[in-house]
């Protein structure tokens, strides 16, 4: 009996030995993390959003960590292809996503088939900065504000033309939301990307878009007129502005969530520990300075608060997006 309680306690010490020695080896990579470069792709193509706020990411990250960050532009198929190639790296925090927060909440409604899943495949790390859809007209269109826009619209049933960045894009979406919730009908031009678009807004060539904030700069030189912000709150870098809510679509909210995503299985420890650091970077007058010069607004959350933001956004985008019928294959 003695030989075999004897044994039976040193397996128990064994094995908490055992499983001591494998937390202890999990917890090193997060306290030395990072020993090497580290690569973020961005999902869209530079000079964009995405670009902008990845790259002052990035900068300030090197900074901190004391080590490159190699920053890659994977554009395409709305997201996806950069997306996937985070998807499917090595969970070790080396490999890291910047893209829109569409390219998880929307794009699993919008193709018929990914060659991943956002929601298993993918870990949200930190929100970045909210941009905001700021709907703009040509000063042609003979109207100064929301209510006469939709008048004007009704009025002329089909004739309007609106630009995006894409089919897909969050701009797109905007789009027919306002569509649906304004009752009005035009018909969508989707370009490569939201620059070739605002440039043909300027020209005339569409009557109306959705910007995500380089057309502020246009609008304030009296060259487009902005009507209204489509998202939720006002715009603290055009408070006068009312939202589309407010100028009569209750509860028009199109606003999307730019943030920095990791291949699922990647450590807790080392996605707080991004966490921390990101939300440090964004808090820097360069970062403000940098994002709100594209017209978009810090967002800081912690890793539950990310992650909360994104379930609640797939659920509100995906019953619209199937609500309207919108399908990109």
């Amino acid at each position: 009996m003695k030989t075999s309680t004897s044994l039976a306690g040193l397996i128990r010490r064994a094995l908490c030995a055992a499983l001591l020695g494998v937390a202890a080896a999990a917890s090193v990579p997060a306290q030395d993390y990072p020993t090497q470069p580290i690569r973020l792709i961005v999902s869209f193509p530079p000079g964009g959003a995405a670009d902008v706020i990845g790259r002052t990411i990035a900068n300030g990250l090197g900074e901190a960590f004391k080590q490159t960050i190699v920053v890659e532009n994977r554009p395409g198929a709305n997201g996806n292809i950069g997306a996937d190639a985070v998807a499917k790296a090595a969970p070790d925090g080396y490999t890291l996503l910047m893209s829109s927060g569409g390219t998880v909440t929307a794009n699993p409604f919008l193709f018929s088939k990914m060659s991943f899943d956002p929601e298993k495949d993918l870990t949200p790390v930190a929100s970045a900065a909210v941009v905001r859809p700021y709907l703009m007209v040509h000063p042609s269109l003979p109207v100064n504000t929301v209510q006469e826009f939709i008048a004007y619209a009704r009025a002329n049933p089909g004739k309007l033309s609106y630009g995006s960045a894409g089919n897909g894009s969050s701009l797109h979406l905007a789009g027919e939301m306002l569509k649906r919730d304004a009752k009005i009908e035009a018909t969508h031009v989707p370009y490569r990307g939201a620059a070739p678009a605002l440039n043909d807004l300027l020209a005339g060539q569409v009557h109306f878009m959705f910007d995500s904030g380089p057309g502020l700069k246009h609008a304030q030189a009296g060259k487009l007129k902005l009507l209204a912000v489509g998202s939720a709150q006002r715009s603290p870098q055009v408070p006068h502005v009312p939202t589309l809510a407010e100028s009569g679509l209750p509860g028009f909210d199109a606003d999307t969530v730019f943030g920095v995503y990791a291949p699922a299985g990647t450590p807790t420890a080392i996605v707080n520990k991004l966490n921390a650091e990101i939300n440090k970077v964004l808090r820097t007058p360069q970062a403000v300075a940098a994002i709100h010069a594209i017209g978009a607004d810090i967002l800081t959350m912690s890793v539950s608060e990310f992650v909360e933001r994104q379930r609640a956004e797939r659920a509100r985008m995906g019953a619209f997006i199937k609500q309207a019928g919108i399908k990109l294959d």
